[in-house]
């Protein structure tokens, strides 16, 4: 195990969380993440009615005894009906991400007192308005990331020391991370573990689409691209055609109105799940340039314990007592 005050929050044997995948983050993810010690998660709001989120925690559970969360995104619908049902379900760990939580924790709060909730930020005062809501820990993204950012433009490495300064519950690393080395290297700025999305993209227990999945094995760093930033919700994404266009129409002043067709749900899971790289959008951080192969989710946590053990043993040599 690596003890953390995360582990100890969640029950889990290492820091480590799986992003809440658009379209991805389903029972089978989930459950081998859990299986293998991190917190696996579900996401809600991809899923349609909430007896379909019913129904993918069941799965969850025939899979898997470990703990797992299950991911509410605001903004794509109301999310009281699913919030409901999984604690119907039992499930006592959530993360919410974008958007005010508050009205989603009250909710929570209201219903069953002590379900753990983590909550994504991206900057120190989100940081802090969450813990006063009574936030158990923080998800803070970088820019280096994939998926929605904050809008200030302040990289994972610079963006968690400033929020372990701000706030005294624990704090979870996320954006750009996809190794041990990256474990390691938030654990030291003090951060109690660490969230990773694209990185699990790319196991063999994920539904994305073998293209999607070959993309990242190919892309560098500057094969990702900035969308959605002229309607204030930016979002790292690879470049693709599709990406592209997207690109054009903010260029040339596209509304909002205008901008939907190109960056709905319907587009991203065109290209996520059925491969239309050329037609869609796909997600991913700057740490593309390190992601190599397609494991199994075991043999990724493996390998990412012994690595960030073998970082800190070398920073040991290096510092001494």
């Amino acid at each position: 195990m690596i003890r953390t005050r995360l582990t100890e929050l969640l029950g889990i044997e290492y820091p480590i969380i799986q992003g809440g995948l658009a379209y991805l983050a389903r029972a089978e993810l989930c459950a081998a993440v859990s299986r293998a010690g991190g917190l696996g998660q579900v996401t809600a709001a991809t899923l349609g009615d909430p007896e379909a989120l019913r129904q993918e925690i069941r799965r969850v559970r025939a899979l898997t005894d470990r703990p797992f969360a299950v991911n509410f995104a605001m903004g794509h619908r109301p999310l009281e009906g699913h919030i409901d049902v999984a604690l119907e379900e039992g499930v006592r760990i959530v993360t919410i991400t974008g958007g005010n939580p508050e009205p989603y924790m009250r909710h929570i709060d209201q219903r069953v007192p002590g379900v753990r909730k983590l909550i994504l930020v991206a900057g120190v005062r989100t940081a802090q308005k969450a813990e006063s809501l009574g936030a158990d820990a923080v998800i803070a993204v970088g820019f280096d990331g994939g998926g929605h950012l904050g809008r200030e433009d302040i990289g994972t490495f610079a963006l968690i020391p400033r929020i372990v300064e701000a706030v005294k519950i624990p704090v979870v690393a996320s954006g750009g991370i996809v190794d041990g080395r990256g474990l390691a290297a938030a654990l030291a700025l003090g951060a109690e573990g660490i969230e990773m999305g694209t990185r699990f993209v790319a196991v063999a227990e994920s539904p994305a689409h073998p293209a999607y999945k070959q993309r990242l094995l190919e892309a560098e760093p500057t094969d990702t691209v900035i969308v959605e930033r002229s309607v204030g919700r930016p979002a790292r994404v690879l470049r693709t055609a599709g990406a592209q266009r997207i690109l054009d129409a903010e260029a040339a002043g596209a509304t909002l109105e205008q901008l939907l067709p190109l960056i709905s749900g319907q587009r991203n899971e065109k290209a996520a799940v059925g491969g239309d790289l050329e037609e869609g959008f796909v997600y991913a951080g700057q740490g593309v340039g390190l992601i190599r192969d397609v494991p199994t989710v075991a043999e990724l946590m493996s390998r990412i314990v012994q690595e960030a053990r073998e970082t800190a043993r070398r920073l040991h040599r290096v510092l001494g007592d």
